[in-house]
């Protein structure tokens, strides 16, 4: 079961690997070395009863999630472009910042515009069942424009690579394979898990509990949905939990089909050199947890750490 509790991000030439105690960063600098980077998780959050309630606790994760995200890519950018790394801002303001920037950005392009969208015909739409189904499709469309749209550039397929190589490296270690590039390269770009997969299950969701309040005047619609988006996301994490627990049942299989599809867009197969990224990055936060022999790393590969911000 212990195996279940890792996953990871890409991030910028790197992987974002996070395990129960421990998270850490691999980035393929541009003279060729992996710089790491790995901290403890000290947050009270993974210490109290209540953040591991069903429903509760996918809502602290996705918290955390984004939070240490947004400090990997802000490493891996400034590790990427070798830069003094003694100057990242790697928590504190900036970190937050960013979050609740893309919170806002990502709030307002996928929940009120398709609403607000749709509320512009309403008054010529007569089932509130079909408004609510075509809000959906609305905002089905823009998650699927986005990522087609930002798969296209160059930069960003380099990323889906890591991804790929992120989903490989974590699905041999689930099969208890070897990981080594070679080992690692056999498995499935695919994973029940997956963020990508996490957001279709959302637009999904949202459509049902959506029309369960009707068609409410276009501002109450709008906060309705703002309002509602914990809820929902809450519900599709205990659903993408529940999945991946039991994802060698034919049924669990059958309904996250359309997900692991959907990682088509976010994932590109890695090279070798992405692959041992993400194996430094995995082995780092095993070791750290007792789960890994302690194994000489490799001489491209140079441990740091970063000043923590006041």
């Amino acid at each position: 079961m212990a195996r279940l509790n890792y996953g990871g991000q890409a991030v910028i030439e790197g992987v974002m690997m996070r395990g129960r105690q421990v998270f850490a960063v691999a980035v393929r600098a541009p003279d060729g070395q992996i710089v790491l980077y790995s901290e403890p998780l000290t947050s009270p959050l993974y210490r109290a009863r209540w953040a591991q309630w069903p429903f509760l606790r996918g809502l602290t994760l996705l918290g955390d999630t984004l939070g240490l995200g947004v400090r990997a890519l802000l490493y891996s950018a400034n590790v990427a472009v070798a830069d003094d790394q003694a100057s990242v801002s790697f928590q504190g303001p900036v970190v937050w910042g960013t979050l609740l920037f893309s919170l806002s950005a990502g709030i307002g392009i996928f929940f009120v515009l398709p609403a607000f969208l749709v509320g512009l015909i309403d008054q010529q739409i007569a089932s509130d069942l079909v408004t609510n189904l075509l809000e959906g499709g609305v905002r089905f469309a823009i998650l699927m424009g986005y990522l087609v749209a930002v798969g296209r550039l160059p930069d960003v397929r380099r990323v889906f690579q890591y991804h790929g190589a992120e989903h490989k490296t974590i699905n041999a270690y689930e099969a208890g394979a070897e990981l080594s590039p070679a080992s690692v390269q056999r498995f499935s770009l695919m994973h029940p898990r997956c963020g990508t997969g996490f957001l279709l299950v959302v637009v999904v969701l949202s459509i049902l509990f959506f029309a369960a309040l009707g068609r409410p005047p276009l501002l109450e619609r709008i906060l309705s949905r703002v309002a509602l988006i914990p809820v929902i996301a809450a519900v599709a994490y205990e659903f993408i939990r529940f999945g991946a627990a039991h994802y060698s049942n034919r049924l669990v299989r059958w309904l996250l089909a359309p997900s692991m599809a959907l990682q088509r867009l976010t994932t590109r197969p890695p090279d070798d050199a992405m692959l041992e990224v993400a194996i430094v990055a995995l082995r780092k936060v095993l070791l750290a947890e007792g789960l890994a022999p302690d194994l000489r790393p490799s001489r491209s590969t140079v441990d740091t750490a970063v000043p923590q911000a006041t």
